[in-house]
């Protein structure tokens, strides 16, 4: 059967005046054909108020087509894995295709998650840092990261650690004060009641009172904040760092031991976490800290904090009950011994 694209174009060579061979000749088509349409007379009927009917284009090939079996089985048993990681992953596997059409891919077989009505604020550069413990279980017992994330440029360090102790604060602390080159004026705390004790105060404020912890501070020249109850303000800028080490980071991802976790945590930091594009600010924390926040953090202090009660280092083993050594001799040595006396 005809499409109606060959009846238009015949009732419009008619009224032209060809001729039924001509016509024939020019379409394809049989005469037979052509005088049957005049004689039914469908070629009278009004053309347009038919349904018209497209064949599907056929499929085309994509560079992805053979890594979408990878795709399928890694969604299936990571749900949450980013594309970023699946492109990272197919592209070692011999993937040479383009990221975004890995991203539609990734977006159209799995749903992504509603957006957080959160409100939000912005510090000014190098006014304030946020700092909070996050929990890892491994294969080999659980360790802590300490995350710290400066407020206006989202610039991250971390760092994992076997305990969640004061000294291991501090040490982190300077550990992080140390990579960004300064020292924030402000930091802020979520939930580390290891560190901070509340006391909430008449005009809204909180109270730091953890003498020792206080003593850090005013070595290295900053203030020190709880999160509430400016929480629903900074909820966000804390949080989601430690979901997006989770997630990012953590998910699916298969580690040997302490040196390899800490390894990767440093190789994912500068290749990935500091040099993505932030969602809310538009730009690369790395370019955003450079440019405008490293001027603005106060210098280091000039020597590491000391406390006067937290231990510097981990206690000696004692000392045992001393040995004797005994040297061993065979009896023939004894023989010649007692031969050269006689």
């Amino acid at each position: 059967m005809y499409g109606r694209e060959k009846r238009v174009l015949l009732r419009h060579y008619l009224e032209q005046g060809l001729t039924k061979t001509e016509l024939a000749q020019k379409l394809g088509l049989h005469r037979r054909t052509i005088y049957h349409w005049i004689e039914t007379g469908q070629l009278d009927r009004e053309l347009d108020d038919e349904f018209v009917r497209y064949t599907p284009r056929p499929a085309v090939a994509k560079k992805l087509d053979p890594y979408c079996g990878i795709i399928q089985s890694r969604l299936e048993e990571f749900p949450r894995l980013s594309a970023k990681r699946l492109f990272d992953e197919i592209r070692a596997a011999g993937y040479a295709g383009g990221y975004t059409q890995l991203k539609e891919h990734v977006r159209g077989v799995r749903p992504a998650p509603p957006p957080e009505p959160l409100i939000r604020f912005e510090t000014a550069a190098g006014h304030q840092a946020q700092v909070d413990f996050a929990s890892f279980t491994l294969p080999w017992g659980r360790r802590y990261a300490l995350l710290v994330v400066l407020g206006y440029s989202r610039l991250l360090w971390m760092h994992f650690y076997a305990r969640q102790t004061m000294q291991t604060l501090f040490r982190g602390l300077e550990a992080a004060f140390e990579f960004f080159g300064g020292v924030p004026a402000e930091l802020l705390f979520d939930q580390m009641s290891a560190v901070i004790t509340e006391d909430r105060r008449n005009d809204g404020g909180t109270l730091v009172e953890n003498a020792e912890f206080l003593r850090f501070a005013h070595h290295h020249g900053f203030r020190v904040r709880a999160c509430r109850p400016y929480r629903a303000k900074t909820k966000g800028k804390v949080e989601r760092p430690i979901r997006y080490v989770r997630d990012s980071f953590f998910y699916g991802r298969t580690f040997l031991n302490d040196p390899d976790l800490d390894a990767q945590a440093e190789h994912w930091l500068g290749h990935v976490a500091n040099v993505r594009c932030h969602a809310t600010t538009k730009e690369r924390p790395v370019d955003r800290f450079k440019r405008d926040e490293l001027v603005a953090l106060k210098p280091l202090a000039l020597k590491p904090y000391r406390s006067l009660i937290l231990p510097t280092s981990a206690p000696k083993k004692p000392v045992g009950v001393p040995t004797i050594a005994v040297e061993r001799r065979p009896l023939a040595h004894y023989d010649r011994l007692t031969g050269a006396r006689a």
